[in-house]
């Protein structure tokens, strides 16, 4: 049944919904001439918890969609939970669908006593382009262990094997495993969900801030750099050491945390960007169009925005435009922390 919440939202007209006063963050440039903006928001959050930077309206709530998978590994790990580091890495996945993947959400199913038909999520072919081509040339077709949450579900299936709660509706908001989830969000953001909706894959999304999302993964990251023992450390570190389980080869949340030492990184669907450091800051990123492209030029502004060197990652923080084959312009973060919104210039971008 879907939340109050939901149904309120889901039936209002477009008139009596409040928009967020989102900020230009990113342009597509071709030969001078800015052809697109994507406007969003943005936020980079101190150790302390505290905004040091940002622009749009970061402390509107948005759902945070897969990046909130994280947070739900903490709550897996808090509940008895015990993986190897790759599987737990993929129980905060949005996997590209490769063989590594699948394989990783059946051995934890089969570590547990479980099978695919105890999942609960959707089914969709594989989420990269090359691992969904391989996969269709081999006669597949959409599953439940192909979707990009597989390894978060078999997770959840098997915390509730290991605590004994029933595995049939396990998506159920009033769940242990979900209730569970709900106290780990609100601790780890420091916030109250300001609405409750139903993730793509079935799980129950939380309404947050980005500065509230910010702080969780500025602290998984923190813990992973101390090691502390504790589940945030245990997720932070297995992300941290299989970022291929986490997203996939070719994938710039993979290749962010290969070129970030320290960070923890997660992207949801909608636009949604979330990178935690080593020493508690984070970033986080919302896009208002959800436009794919133009998560990662604005994380890489914020980033360089706190003093990281970030030349590491010109490769993921810009793309090309091209024209005829021939690349004619590229995607850029404008000066979204400086400059003036409502008076755009080439030249400050």
């Amino acid at each position: 049944m879907p939340s109050p919440v939901f149904s309120a939202a889901h039936t209002a007209a477009p008139a009596e919904l409040a928009l967020p006063q989102h900020a230009p963050l990113v342009a597509a440039i071709r030969d001078g001439l800015v052809e697109s903006v994507h406007y969003g928001s943005a936020v980079a959050v101190s150790a302390d918890g505290s905004v040091a930077a940002s622009a749009g309206n970061p402390m509107a709530p948005f759902y945070p969609r897969s990046a909130l998978k994280p947070f739900q590994a903490v709550a897996m790990v808090r509940a008895g939970l015990e993986l190897p580091a790759d599987l737990l890495a993929l129980a905060a996945a949005s996997h590209s669908g490769g063989s590594i993947h699948r394989d990783g959400a059946l051995r934890i199913l089969e570590l547990h006593g479980l099978a695919p038909t105890d999942l609960g999520n959707s089914t969709d072919l594989p989420y990269g382009t090359a691992e969904r081509e391989e996969w269709l040339r081999n006669g597949g077709s959409a599953t439940q262990i192909t979707q990009n949450c597989s390894g978060k579900h078999a997770a959840m299936v098997a915390t509730c094997v290991i605590n004994g709660w029933p595995v049939q509706g396990y998506l159920d908001p009033s769940h242990p495993l979900q209730q569970l989830v709900l106290e780990t969000v609100i601790e780890l953001t420091g916030e109250e969900p300001a609405a409750v909706s139903t993730d793509g894959c079935g799980t129950p999304l939380f309404a947050l801030t980005l500065a509230g999302m910010g702080r969780g993964f500025g602290r998984i990251a923190k813990a992973a750099a101390l090691d502390d023992g504790s589940p945030e450390a245990a997720v932070g570190l297995a992300m941290q050491h299989h970022p291929e389980m986490v997203a996939g080869e070719g994938r710039d949340v993979t290749t962010l945390m290969r070129l970030l030492p320290g960070a923890v990184a997660k992207d949801g669907f909608e636009g949604v960007q979330l990178v935690g450091l080593a020493d508690g800051r984070a970033v986080a990123v919302k896009i208002s169009d959800g436009g794919d492209r133009a998560r990662m030029p604005a994380t890489v502004q914020l980033l360089e925005a706190l003093g990281l060197d970030t030349e590491p990652l010109n490769g993921i923080a810009t793309a090309p435009v091209l024209g005829g084959g021939h690349q004619v312009g590229r995607l850029l973060a404008t000066d979204f922390l400086n400059s003036n919104p409502s008076t755009p210039d080439n030249e400050a971008l």
